[in-house]
């Protein structure tokens, strides 16, 4: 094996093929939700909780809580949003492309700081507070949190806290040995990117009509 793919791949030696099959599987799911939520298309639910169930199963088995946490949660919103994005009335979707209001912004922040002291609790309950990475993990949490939350609401700064969350998971999970994963965040990074650029075009577009 070439000194460059052992520094990118080298921590799978003791991975069980299946789990690298898994994580695979997630990241292409994964990647397909991302890519949905750009195009404003409901699909991204979907193809989210096919991802999100499966990292949840190796997030539980690499005893990674707070990513855990961040995608257990990602699957009970996806639920909250595809119910969310399929109502309407009179054929008017109830929930279009919004910025998020300065009461929005509130419940956004409590959130956030909620977030927070809940993994924070988890962490210590678990008796893993001292872990190298544990402190990070719970600010990404609490940003994935908030940007879930938005995003069920079709608001468009959503885009803003995956954007933050992705760029500091490319290293974390990197560091962590999961290389796929990390790449999986840098592509999620250029599409929130774009994703934020076109959702601000519609609204703009919706607004003009």
């Amino acid at each position: 094996m070439s000194p460059l793919i052992d520094f990118f791949f080298g921590q799978y030696h003791n991975v069980a093929p299946v789990d690298i099959a898994l994580e695979l599987i997630a990241v292409f799911f994964g990647l397909a939700s991302v890519w949905y939520a750009k195009q404003n298309n409901i699909a991204v639910y979907p193809t989210g909780m096919l991802s999100t169930a499966i990292f949840v199963y190796l997030l539980w088995k690499w005893t990674l809580l707070g990513d855990m946490l961040i995608q257990a949660y990602f699957f009970v919103m996806s639920v909250y949003g595809w119910f969310i994005w399929t109502r309407q009335r009179g054929g008017q979707v109830l929930h279009p492309i919004q910025y998020t209001t300065p009461k929005e912004k509130g419940w956004a922040m409590l959130l956030f700081v909620a977030s927070l002291g809940f993994v924070y609790l988890v962490y210590t309950f678990f008796d893993r507070w001292e872990d190298p990475f544990a402190k990070i993990d719970t600010l990404t949490t609490a940003i994935f949190f908030v940007g879930m939350w938005l995003m069920a609401k079709r608001k468009i700064e959503h885009w803003i806290f995956w954007i933050v969350g992705d760029v500091i998971s490319i290293q974390l999970y990197f560091l962590k040995g999961f290389t796929v994963t990390s790449m999986q965040y840098l592509i999620f990074t250029f599409i929130a990117i774009s994703g934020y650029r076109l959702w601000k075009k519609e609204r703009s577009l919706a607004v003009k009509k």
